[in-house]
């Protein structure tokens, strides 16, 4: 089973004129955009607005400077290769190197999903006074509404995240002008400046805006577009999806701006010290005359709270089946999650009460940013690799700007790592050795890590595809079939069915009908429609096994259905072709493996009523 290559040519973009092909290709970037305005930025934003007035602004113009640069990179590798960021690392590094950088990007989408859960809960106590821990509980919900969101299609889930940006913009474009703020201040607040006081909540901004999941996800959500094989298409989609990115991330940066310019101009003009987003909330009608601020604030907020949550069960989903080749089912992932992120939050609550969360949501941005050298790095030696993306591989400014990139995001990390373990050796008094030692370890893992990924051989690991015996052993007698059914996984039990089929099929002179079932997002959202990298690789797989089976002189019938059910569909094809026999590969997994990747033959053996054959690897 290859990895999610997640969303590949399922929306046309064959339209006549610049403006109809622009909208076709419009769409991934504004998806991704809004894990760039999630409540983390808010709290970041507002703790640099409100402590240091304009003068952070800069590092907000800088970001999304490194924005734009990155995205662009993530979506040139998907549209030139058909991989996304994790299957590319995948087939790179070896598997040790891949888990751990799996393990890091599940903790970045944990912190990343802990901001969305404390924004939406926030927002749900300051509009609806909601209990907090009672909101936070309730965040919970929206793993269904998500799921449900999906069966509507990637444009109608588009359509409504840009609607969900548009209400948070206009918010803001109220709250900028009853604000007034200081143009002189704004200007000089693009001057780079900054010390130990504001590194802090630089650093946080940098990881609120530069997220390293969103680029895994952009590098998938791009192969949603049916954009062709030439290199003139190829081109031509690089172009709209650069158009796309610096469209929907600049409009990102207006709304992060404006949070910050907000907090300068109404609580650090007038001296009130911000620690929580609640405080923002109730200090702005009375600053600024008017009770509407405060609730469209409070609205924006929940805006961006749900918007981010759509597209981070997709980047949950794309991470982990690129890099570790698994696919569990979409409500386990996203629940697993957000179990994740609520308990940190309700602890942090029950503990250090309300004002608590803001700490909380500075500190998941923090984790996010000392999180993106592992994502950066990778990205920009795929998209530099000739090999892999020929000429459309990086150039040298291209180059330079990718590295002088990583290494502003890594000179801050170390610098803020430095600092902050200062800081808690000097607060641990007698354990300081032991802070020291622990920490030091820590990082030396992590920079060893980092140096393992930035000279890994420039090898591909691909997947050897599955191959079929020319021949295969007659081993007992068996009744005559006419037609004889093989679901496929593309795992090596395929090799064991179809050794079983193909014997039985060659004495039998029967046909064979191989079925493969595909399961990804863009199957269970597109449906037949799906004409991914890896439907693809399954139809080429398909297309061996034909001709290895058609060598033995076997005849054969190969159908692949989208749904993320394989098991209503197995029966459901059955019942089409009516089969004298079903052979099944089984995994040998029962009880709470069952419960994670599903169990296939027990509900398919209830469903039909013909012989089925069940073959194990040994």
């Amino acid at each position: 089973m290859r990895s999610l290559a997640d969303v590949h040519q399922t929306v046309r973009t064959d339209h006549a004129g610049t403006w109809r092909r622009m909208l076709a290709f419009a769409g991934p970037a504004y998806l991704v955009s809004v894990g760039y305005m999630d409540p983390g930025n808010w709290a970041t934003d507002l703790d640099g607005g409100a402590h240091f007035g304009y003068r952070l602004l800069w590092v907000l113009v800088m970001s999304n400077a490194m924005a734009v640069l990155l995205q662009t990179l993530g979506a040139r590798l998907g549209i030139v290769t058909g991989r996304d960021l994790a299957q590319a690392c995948r087939e790179t590094y070896p598997r040790t190197v891949n888990i751990a950088l799996w393990l890091l990007c599940e903790i970045a989408i944990v912190a990343c999903d802990l901001a969305e859960v404390l924004g939406a809960a926030i927002a749900l106590n300051l509009l609806f006074r909601i209990p907090l821990i009672v909101a936070v509980l309730l965040t919970g919900a929206d793993t269904l509404i998500v799921l449900g969101l999906q069966r509507f299609g990637i444009r109608y889930l588009e359509a409504l995240i840009l609607g969900l940006i548009f209400v948070i913009g206009g918010c803001f474009v109220f709250e900028i002008a009853r604000a007034h703020p200081d143009a002189g201040g704004i200007i000089a607040g693009l001057l780079p400046r900054i010390n130990g006081a504001s590194l802090y909540t630089a650093v946080a901004m940098l990881g609120a805006t530069v997220m390293p999941h969103n680029l895994y996800l952009h590098s998938a959500l791009v192969q949603t577009r049916r954009i062709g094989r030439s290199t003139e298409e190829k081109r031509v989609a690089c172009r709209y999806n650069l158009l796309d990115c610096v469209i929907a991330l600049n409009g990102a940066m207006f709304i992060n701006a404006a949070i910050l310019i907000l907090a300068a101009a109404v609580f650090y003009r007038f001296h009130k010290d911000v620690t929580e987003i609640q405080q923002a909330y109730l200090l702005l009608a009375p600053l600024m005359g008017t009770a509407l601020a405060s609730k469209l604030f409070g609205v924006a907020l929940l805006c961006s709270g749900q918007s981010s949550t759509l597209t981070g069960t997709m980047a949950g989903q794309i991470v982990m089946e690129g890099f570790l080749n698994i696919r569990v089912r979409p409500w386990l992932r996203r629940l697993v999650t957000r179990v994740l992120a609520i308990a940190p939050a309700v602890a942090v609550i029950w503990f250090a009460g309300p004002g608590g969360t803001f700490g909380l949501l500075l500190l998941s941005q923090v984790v996010l940013n000392l999180q993106l050298p592992f994502a950066i790095i990778p990205l920009i030696q795929f998209t530099n690799d000739r090999r892999r993306m020929g000429e459309f591989a990086s150039n040298w400014p291209l180059r330079a700007l990718g590295w002088l990139t990583a290494a502003v995001v890594l000179g801050l990390n170390i610098w803020l790592a430095a600092q902050t373990i200062q800081q808690w050796s000097q607060s641990a008094g007698h354990w300081a050795a032991v802070v020291w030692t622990v920490s030091i370890s820590v990082c030396a893992m992590l920079l060893g890590l980092l140096v393992r990924i930035s000279f890994q051989p420039r090898t591909h690991h691909e997947t050897p595809a599955l191959g079929l015996e020319k021949r295969t052993a007659d081993v007992v007698e068996v009744p005559r079939y006419s037609k004889i059914l093989v679901p496929l996984d593309h795992s090596p039990l395929d090799r064991i069915a179809l050794s079983h089929a193909a014997g039985l099929g060659a004495r039998n002179r029967a046909r064979l009908y191989l079925l493969h079932v595909e399961e990804g997002v863009t199957s269970q959202v597109f449906g037949q429609e799906s004409s991914t990298a890896e439907v693809q690789a399954g139809q080429q797989y398909l297309d061996e096994l034909v001709q290895s089976l058609s060598e033995m002189e076997i005849d054969v019938e190969t159908a692949i259905r989208h749904s993320g059910n394989p098991r209503k569909e197995i029966v459901r094809y059955a019942r089409e072709i009516q089969p004298d026999l079903l052979v099944m590969g089984a995994h040998g997994h029962g009880g709470i493996k069952d419960l994670i990747f599903g169990n296939t033959i027990n509900p398919v053996r209830h469903a039909l009523r013909i012989p089925i054959l069940v073959v194990r690897d040994e």
